[in-house]
Order: structure tokens, then C-alpha cells, then sequence
């Protein structure tokens, strides 16, 4: 679904990431660790395409074809959807237009805006005036309409309260059409005929209680430093620190 390819990115003229490797087949979704300023949301960025994100060296593959080049709205319509930290507000756009642009087909406005609890948002301007919650909830319901085949999540249990992660979990799960979890194991995985997949940056986990996770990778320095079983890796990192946990997996 995914390749990177020895990816280099800098920011401003400044070198954010050094050689950053990565695979996630189709129907795979990958969690991404590490402290603050590491390079985690600039990895995101780069593979959306992002006008501030500068590819210096390397290749992005998705689908089998080279996107290292191509502007956003395109890698949009190849069925790439992201939820970025801070969205902007948009005023003189509404909630309910902003999600039917984004529909990849013609989609029920109202049903999906129940799903997420936002139907009494739809007359309002993208993002102008809500909480951490509402802005998480909107960036969902827009990817919910999109139904992208590859989906990026940068933190989406920050801000959120304990009501709004529940239902900000069910509903990255609901779009990546993965299983559900009980005392940590999927119990059940909905059928498709399309393989999703996704990359979530987390610093918490809680979103793995909704959202099963195939691999981990913790970002340090700029570069992926190690990969492993998503809840070994969260333990140790919440037991020895990030840099002692690199060390142990290496």
C-alpha cells in the first residue's frame, strides 16, 4: 500500500528526517511512537504532500506507483486521508459542505454526521468555534465521507476528553474497517473488498483500544530506529523511557 524509500524531508531548510524506511502492506495499520519534535507529524506531512515539507531525498510509493511529486489534492484522489493535529478554521465553508466535497461518491450527509455526533454542526464554518473533541470528530467525519483506502492519524486522542475518545476510537475504526478489541484482542474484523490501511502517530495508545494495530515503530532522531509488537513497545516505553527502549530493541 505504502513504501518509503530511504525519505529524507526537511522544513524550512531544515532537515527534519534522515533516511526513513517503511512498509505497510495492504490491510496493515501501523502505529507510530516518540517524543515530542522528533519528526513524527513531518513524516505525515511529507507523505500527503504538504507544500512546506520538502522531500530531499528518497522515494514515496503508493499503490506500487512514485507520489513523491504529486501535489495533495491528487494523492487525495488516489485514496490517501489524513487527520492533521490542528486543522484551520474555515470560515464561509459549511460542515455539511465541506463533507460532501470530500464524499468519494455521493454520500448521506445526515447518517454519517450521526455516526459522529455532528449533525447539529453541519450549518456551522469548518472548525470555527469548536472544541479539541468537535475538531476531531469533523476531521473524521470528512475522511468518513472520503473513505480513503490509506489513512493517517496525527494524535487523535489529544485534546479529547474521555466521552470524545470513545468516539473518536470507534470511528478511526469504523473508516480503517478493522476489528473490534476486547481485553486487548480483535474479536472480530469487518469484511471488505478493499484492504485499509493506516499509520496513527499516538503518544498515549489509547487508540489501540479501538483501533487494532499490526506493528510499531518508535521515531527517534529523526529516523525509525526500531519496529516491533505495538503493545511490548508501548509497555517499554512507558516503563524505561524512549531511549532506553531503543537501545533493548537494538
Amino acid at each position: 500500500m505504502l513504501r518509503l524509500e530511504g525519505i529524507s524531508v526537511a522544513v524550512d531548510g531544515r532537515q527534519i528526517l534522515q533516511d526513513v524506511n517503511l512498509h505497510i502492506k495492504p490491510g496493515e495499520v501501523h502505529v507510530l511512537f516518540g517524543p515530542n519534535g522528533t519528526g513524527k507529524s513531518t513524516l505525515i506531512g511529507a507523505i500527503m504532500g504538504f507544500a512546506r515539507y520538502t522531500v530531499t531525498a528518497g522515494k514515496i510509493y503508493f499503490k506500487g506507483q512514485d507520489i513523491t511529486h504529486l501535489p495533495v489534492d491528487e494523492r487525495a484522489r488516489r485514496g490517501i486521508g489524513v487527520m492533521i493535529q490542528r486543522p484551520p478554521t474555515l470560515r464561509g465553508l459549511s460542515v455539511r459542505e465541506m463533507v460532501q466535497i470530500c464524499g468519494k461518491n455521493q454520500v448521506e450527509v445526515e447518517s454519517l454526521a450521526e455516526k459522529m455526533n455532528m449533525v447539529d454542526f453541519l450549518a456551522r464554518g469548518v472548525n470555527e468555534g469548536f472544541s479539541g473533541g468537535e475538531i476531531k470528530r469533523s476531521e473524521l467525519l470528512q475522511l468518513m465521507a472520503q473513505q480513503p483506502d490509506f489513512v493517517m492519524l496525527d494524535e487523535p486522542e489529544s485534546g479529547v476528553d474521555i466521552e470524545n475518545i470513545a468516539v473518536v476510537g470507534q470511528a478511526a475504526n469504523y473508516i480503517l474497517e478493522r476489528g473490534t478489541r476486547k481485553n486487548g484482542q480483535t474479536i472480530k474484523r469487518r469484511r471488505t473488498d478493499r484492504q485499509k490501511s493506516g499509520l496513527i502517530i499516538t503518544h498515549t495508545g489509547h487508540i489501540m483500544e479501538y483501533v487494532p494495530a499490526d506493528i510499531a515503530h518508535v521515531m527517534y532522531q529523526g529516523t525509525l530506529s526500531c519496529s516491533g509488537n505495538p503493545q511490548e513497545m508501548l509497555a517499554c516505553i512507558h516503563e524505561k523511557g524512549y531511549e532506553e527502549c531503543i537501545n533493548c530493541a537494538l
